[in-house]
């Protein structure tokens, strides 16, 4: 199990729930808060007390499930700060994948902050979110003017992903197509992913 925690994206729609709109540093310290509880409160052990700015408990009891990986989409320099020292794994914000200078950059600050908590920085799992369209025939470019992917035939998918993985550490991926159609999610579950772990231990081997 994964459980996906932020400082909040989607602030309109949280409002309308009938959560307080919280500033950006106050957001990013609920996350904080909400990634030390989760964890405080699974797995066992003797009752739990925090008294937090957002978060509050008093002898709660701790679930016996297993704390589960705890992954965030982090975006901000505090919130990735926030990822390095307490998260399992990162999604990198604006679809920024393994070449982008973005995801450089903030990798960077990831890995500072793992490595003065104590923490080992390869540790930390990157996840991409990757849209893309999925072709019947290759095409000529997979990626456009600033480098950002577009996508390609599954061939082109299946080549790219693995390369993500062997030569830049790559963890997984998260694959949406904008139009809506099962299709495009069919062909990656059937053509693409299986391709990929097929090809993965081949060129390890």
């Amino acid at each position: 199990m994964v459980l996906g925690i932020g400082a909040g994206g989607f602030w309109d729609e949280i409002v309308r729930l009938g959560v307080p709109r919280l500033t950006p540093g106050a957001a990013v310290r609920a996350m904080e808060e909400a990634i030390t509880l989760v964890r405080a409160l699974t797995g066992g052990g003797a009752p739990v007390s925090f008294d937090g700015e957002s978060c509050r408990v008093t002898g709660l009891d701790p679930s016996p499930v297993p704390v589960p990986r705890i992954w965030t989409g982090s975006v901000g320099p505090r919130s990735l700060a926030v990822t390095g020292r307490l998260a399992d794994g990162w999604i990198p914000g604006r679809a920024s994948d393994w070449l982008s200078p973005l995801y450089r950059e903030s990798r960077a600050l990831v890995d500072d902050a793992a490595a003065a908590a104590g923490r080992d920085p390869a540790e930390i799992a990157s996840v991409y979110n990757l849209p893309g369209r999925i072709t019947a025939r290759p095409l000529p470019a997979t990626r456009d003017r600033s480098g950002r992917w577009i996508g390609g035939s599954a061939g082109q998918w299946a080549e790219e992903l693995a390369s993500a993985v062997l030569d830049h550490g790559a963890s997984g991926f998260v694959f949406f197509d904008a139009g809506g159609s099962d299709a495009p999610l069919s062909r990656w579950a059937q053509e693409i992913a299986p391709a990929v772990r097929a090809a993965v231990p081949a060129r390890n081997g």
